[in-house]
């Protein structure tokens, strides 16, 4: 069965794929791959635009049955297949929701983790610091139960664990009364969101903002927890800013922004002014996920918080040499830190700098010199993105790399499952002088 992920830049044709119904099938598919010399790929929603589900083995979706959701207080066991999109209404329905969400909901549980899917706040941590729990097939077959008190060193690694220790089952959330968000987008002028950006993201609860590449204007958005009525966002509201105005006319500028660059910066102001404009309240997981339909390629950096003025200032130069035809803007967020080995925000508080182009439009030099910004400022990129790092540029910047390759080298001597990206990014284990 033929696989591509949602932006159509990668796609395999795996050996075969296995839709595993519980622990045990997993097992079952492991030990085979094993004895048929064969390597294993959990897939997920196919929302990450690098190799990272790649699988030229056997491709094994996790089990992802709803029926299976566990609730226990505020804690919640879920099937790492399911989707943020599945579980968030089956959160809402026990009265709990997650405290931070990225931008869509589309990746199952397992891929939101394993590549580090974040979100923003400044006083809030990416989904994986929500893990209390894992469950994983080993490369062997063997199946662990990890927690802080129970193999707490695989558990610390797997949170982040890119697909490249285990195969997970099964996920414990820490959870949290459900509640509202007030949301507040609007269009402001870039040099007044550049020097309040100390005061904006200490005074809301979640704040961020899109810049577009050629305007002096930014989309901020603000949304703040609130137990008070507000104004609601109606069917046709919702339809008018997802649908219309977030996805099909940013579609057909798109369009237009890729076959005449010269209307571009009109273009970038238009949507601007368009797109951050509303007020309402809604359930939390409703005001941070929107949906995503145009289609586009995407690079995303962490630096450190504090130098998130000098990665926009190098940015805005770059986009002025090699994004004239880009309409897809630049997206600011910040994060806590945590304590995860290979988040991108282990140990430090960081800040979020992604840009996009539309799909079919040539982004190399583009990408290629955002990152060389990045890089220079110590980023790390997303896991789960576009960049062109590997081991030896990478492992200087997380304290934990060295270990995690060790845990990794330990756990799959074999390489049961590696694939092209996580070579790239983790380095081949000394025991695989050859692909097995």
């Amino acid at each position: 069965m033929s696989w591509r992920n949602w932006a159509g830049n990668q796609h395999t044709d795996p050996a075969r794929t296995v839709l595993a119904r519980d622990t045990d099938e997993v097992v079952g598919a492991v030990r085979a791959a094993a004895r048929d010399g064969l390597r294993v790929k959990a897939l997920g929603s196919g929302h990450s635009f690098t190799g990272i589900a790649v699988a030229d083995g056997v491709a094994l979706r996790p089990p992802s049955d709803p029926a299976s959701v566990r609730v226990d207080g505020h804690r919640v066991s879920v099937p790492a297949g399911l989707t943020l999109r599945e579980l968030n209404p089956l959160l809402w329905a026990h009265g709990l929701a997650l405290p931070n969400l990225g931008d869509i909901d589309a990746q199952t549980v397992a891929g939101a983790i394993s590549t580090g899917t974040h979100g923003t706040g400044a006083g809030y941590r990416g989904i994986a610091a929500q893990v209390r729990g894992l469950e994983l097939v080993l490369a062997d077959g063997s199946v662990l139960a990890c927690s802080p008190e129970e193999y707490a060193e695989l558990f610390s690694a797997a949170r982040v664990g890119l697909g490249a220790l285990g195969v997970l089952t099964n996920v414990t959330l820490a959870t949290e009364p459900a509640f509202r968000l007030h949301a507040v987008e609007t269009a402001l002028p870039l040099a007044r969101v550049l020097g309040e950006l100390d005061e904006l993201t200490a005074a809301n609860e979640h704040f961020e903002f899109y810049w577009f590449p050629h305007t002096d204007i930014a989309a901020t958005k603000r949304n703040n927890r609130t137990v008070a009525d507000g104004p609601a966002r109606g069917r046709v509201a919702e339809w008018v800013g997802d649908d219309l105005l977030g996805n099909g006319a940013f579609g057909l500028a798109c369009r237009v922004g890729a076959a005449v660059p010269s209307l571009v910066p009109r273009i970038n102001g238009l949507m601007a002014a368009q797109m951050a404009h509303a007020e309402y309240v809604d359930r939390s997981y409703r005001v941070f996920c929107s949906p995503r339909r145009v289609r586009f390629l995407e690079m995303e950096y962490a630096v450190p918080r504090a130098a998130l003025p000098e990665a926009l200032t190098g940015l805005r130069s770059v986009a002025d040499r090699h994004a004239r035809a880009v309409t897809f803007p630049v997206e600011v967020r910040v994060l806590g830190a945590d304590d995860i080995p290979l988040s991108t925000a282990s140990g430090r508080d960081s800040a979020y700098i992604a840009v996009h182009v539309f799909r079919g439009q040539p982004h190399a030099a583009y990408f290629g010199a955002v990152e060389s910004v990045m890089t220079a400022l110590g980023g790390r990129p997303h896991w789960g993105k576009m960049h062109t790092r590997t081991a030896a540029t990478l492992g200087p910047g997380y304290p934990g790399f060295s270990d995690f390759v060790a845990l990794r080298d330990r756990l799959d001597p074999e390489g049961r499952f590696r694939n092209a990206y996580l070579d790239r990014v983790l380095g081949v284990p000394a025991t695989c002088a050859s692909p097995t």
